[in-house]
């Protein structure tokens, strides 16, 4: 069984396990939600009643990865699993995947987001099949990276696998926002004269009177 103790703004899960030699330990698991901590503890207690529940050993990034996609599927995220597959696969498993958890410091965060900077994209799916993009891994690409890493390093942190979370100390590239051009009212009349497809036509209207404000 599991028990539910607040301490310092946190919903600590509370169990016991046995350790390999048959030795009795008490473990706490951290976090910043009631409906979390409620969640994890019916999980701790159906898997103690299905006599298969064991204590999450992770010692790689990799490790920590395929435990927390299996916590995540176990909650029918499959949305944020498939968004963070080609990441992981891409650019953090080749180059982190293999460090061992307390390896990873805020310094060796940063390292990897500058190498990044200098890291070939992948093509994307909508690209066409063998097409070289020439381009590198840009800032926005980095940050989801980073919060897919700071997510699951909080993770560890809550199984105290590790003391604390280095990505919350990791600095980012910089990155500035570019406001993107917006056809004005001379250029959609020139583009719908252009067009010869009716149905193109409809789609122009549609866009630009939905993206007037009322007033």
């Amino acid at each position: 069984m599991a028990t539910i103790i607040c301490k310092r703004n946190k919903f600590n899960v509370v169990y016991s396990y046995y350790d390999e030699a048959g030795k009795r330990h008490q473990k706490w698991e951290a976090f910043s939600t009631m409906p979390e901590a409620k969640q994890r503890k019916s999980e701790i207690e159906y898997k103690q009643q299905l006599g298969s529940f064991t204590i999450p050993t992770c010692n790689t990034l990799n490790e920590l990865l395929q435990a927390r996609k299996r916590r995540k599927q176990m909650a029918q995220v499959n949305l944020e699993i498939v968004s963070n597959t080609g990441l992981i696969r891409h650019y953090i498993a080749p180059k982190l995947g293999e460090l061992r958890l307390k390896e990873i410091t805020p310094r060796v965060l940063e390292m990897f987001y500058q190498g990044l900077l200098k890291t070939p994209a992948v093509p994307l799916m909508t690209d066409k099949k063998y097409r070289q993009t020439g381009k590198f891994v840009q800032p926005p690409t980095i940050r989801k990276i980073h919060n897919l890493l700071h997510s699951a390093f909080n993770q560890a942190e809550k199984w105290e696998l590790i003391e604390k979370n280095p990505a919350k100390f990791a600095t980012l590239p910089k990155y500035e926002m570019q406001e993107r051009d917006i056809w004005d009212s001379q250029t959609l009349f020139h583009a719908i004269d252009c067009c010869e497809d009716d149905r193109l036509k409809l789609c122009l209207n549609l866009a630009f009177s939905c993206s007037l404000r009322i007033g």
